[in-house]
């Protein structure tokens, strides 16, 4: 029997009973069942960096407005499918305020949640035209977003950024966007599962590209203004935001509020689509839709059928957050900056036992510390490396399930740690640089 932190024959038992024949290559919900049981036999508790999610409590302005919401009745009323209208005000504000972008309110729709403007995107873009019919991931990337392809049956493309940043990340592009068949395409940014930011000159690169080739950029901003190297929490203050959208109209903007508002339980983002856009009309959406409108068609033909609109009181817990933020009552900034403070302990204890930090620069510009943060240990692919350290108590993902080309690398999220738990990371590292000497 191995002498581990964790007992191994209960963590070999326990990865035997999953179903999972590598841990490696399973996927994050898999990887969180898996270290539950494990933790519920042997009492021990794992570093718990799978699972992207906040760490910190709700927003009280969003949890004080849903309240007087739900005492107020709106529970017992079916929500409009384009959102609430002082909702869609707010949110064009933010917008104006933290990317210095206007937007009017028609384009600023309340989804369950990003992932559900990614989907109803996702779908409504493989529409726009009969000849082209794949989205292009700029990876690496979540996860999810592939596998909502999957379930709709649509094709797509992907690239690992990783060796095309700068002026490359042009040419890397132009060999996608010139073989016609590209409407779209995606990243994040921040990135997850990186933590890689893209520069003003590579979104303009993007912006560029989507005008020349006429394709839509989704620009994921799930962790918005995160970025810790800068403050973008000012409202109508530089530094903004960066975004594509200073550079193109083709765009759909996903905002989360489960990460910068701590808001991830309600299930409530918001989907912004350019004026241009949404006033735009595609000949081939009459094929699957009522009208060719772009936004009209994204409201009626896609979020409507998909849930009928958003979470009736969840809009007005965001009504609430946005408010406050808009005003300069609500620094978010200042509550979710503990995610970067703990990544930068938490990477110095990674490399102080031999790992190495793979995603590590924006162009010459070392990384932000922040949400996540990738790692290596010298000869282990991803896959073999969480294999063993879910022995040690560490759980992670593997960045080969993210479209990454880095296949030595696994993601940390530093959400789930507290800082109480940082000595036995340190022992668990040391243990396991220890057992695994380098060279």
């Amino acid at each position: 029997m191995k002498n581990t932190p964790i007992n191994s024959e209960v963590v070999s038992r326990k990865i035997q009973e999953s179903g999972v024949t590598q841990v490696g290559n399973a996927s994050i919900r898999e990887i969180k069942k898996l270290v539950d049981n494990i933790e519920k036999e042997t009492g021990e508790k794992f570093i718990r960096m799978e699972m992207g999610v906040p760490g910190l409590p709700p927003s009280k302005y969003g949890v004080k407005a849903q309240i007087e919401a739900l005492e107020n009745g709106v529970a017992a009323i079916y929500p409009d499918i384009q959102g609430v209208p002082a909702l869609k005000s707010e949110i064009s504000q933010f917008i104006k305020n933290f990317l210095d972008v206007d937007i009017q309110p028609e384009g600023c729709i309340p989804t369950v949640g990003s992932m559900q403007g990614g989907f109803a995107a996702f779908l409504m873009l493989s529409r726009i035209y009969a000849e082209r019919d794949t989205t292009l991931f700029i990876d690496p990337g979540f996860p999810v977003h592939k596998m909502q392809h999957k379930v709709l049956g649509l094709k797509f493309d992907t690239f690992d950024v990783y060796n095309y940043r700068g002026e490359k990340l042009r040419e890397k592009l132009e060999e996608y966007f010139s073989k016609g068949n590209i409407h779209s395409i995606l990243y994040s940014n921040p990135n997850n599962p990186s933590w890689i930011c893209f520069t003003d000159k590579e979104l303009k690169i993007i912006g560029e590209l989507a005008n020349k080739y006429d394709i839509v950029v989704m620009e994921d901003l799930a962790y918005f203004a995160m970025d810790f190297r800068k403050d973008y929490s000012q409202p109508g203050q530089p530094p903004f935001q960066p975004s594509v959208a200073k550079y193109t109209d083709n765009y759909i903007l996903f905002i989360s509020s489960s990460k910068s508002f701590s808001y991830a339980g309600e299930r409530i983002g918001m989907m912004a689509i350019s004026d241009e856009l949404f006033k735009r009309k595609f000949e081939n959406l009459k094929n699957h839709y009522a009208t060719d409108g772009f936004g009209y068609t994204m409201v009626f033909g896609n979020i409507y059928p998909l849930s009928s609109g958003t979470s009736h009181s969840a809009q007005y817990g965001l009504l609430g957050i946005l408010k406050a933020v808009n005003s300069g009552e609500f620094n978010f900034r200042e509550d979710v900056m503990i995610y970067g403070e703990k990544a930068k302990v938490m990477k110095k204890m990674f490399q102080d036992n031999g790992f190495t930090i793979v995603y590590d620069k924006d162009e010459d510009e070392p990384i932000a510390d922040g949400f996540y943060f990738t790692f290596a240990y010298p000869g282990f692919t991803g896959v073999k490396l969480l294999n063993e350290l879910v022995y040690y108590g560490i759980s992670a993902i593997s960045l080969a399930i993210t479209g990454s080309e880095r296949l030595e690398g696994i993601r940390a999220c530093t959400s789930l740690v507290k800082p109480e738990q940082f000595g036995d990371l340190e022992y668990r590292l040391k243990k396991f640089h220890e057992d695994h000497p380098i060279g």
